[in-house]
């Protein structure tokens, strides 16, 4: 039996290795936010835990040298929390347009591999016609040596 070949086999496979090529770089963009969240969340949570013992040593005799080391640690805290921020919305940008390049190279796999999925089909249809011919052919065949057989 006649085996299929795609003539644009060899474009499909670029697409699909163009399309995994991003869909790595969208995994990297993906691990690098979490990774800056889980930073964050980290940091937010120390800035918190500072504040409330800055809050628990406000009570009895209050050390000034004391006070001013807490308060510059925790504005050091909220700047490079900040500094998180910032790098996390650079993070959102390039990974929002990373992703509108995946849709692309999504889409235009999907256009060869639907190109691909019509012509197996007619190939198909071209098949069972033949064989359907050639099954014709033999019944014909068939039927003419009965009548001479019989005749």
């Amino acid at each position: 039996m006649a085996k299929f070949r795609f003539e644009l086999q060899a474009v499909l496979d670029a697409r699909l290795r163009a399309e995994e090529v991003v869909q790595r770089r969208v995994a990297e963009l993906e691990a690098s936010r979490r990774r800056l969240e889980d930073g964050l969340r980290e940091r937010q949570s120390r800035i918190g835990e500072s504040r409330e013992q800055l809050r628990g040593r406000l009570t009895g005799s209050i050390d000034p040298n004391m006070l001013r080391g807490q308060a510059n640690a925790s504005l050091a805290g909220m700047r490079d929390a900040q500094r998180v921020v910032l790098e996390l919305a650079g993070i959102h940008r390039r990974l929002q347009g990373v992703l509108e390049e995946l849709r692309a190279a999504s889409r235009d796999r999907r256009a060869v591999e639907i190109l691909k999925e019509h012509r197996f089909e007619e190939w198909r249809c071209e098949q069972d016609r033949r064989e359907q011919a050639e099954l014709d052919e033999i019944s014909v065949i068939r039927g003419s040596r009965r009548l001479m057989e019989t005749g």
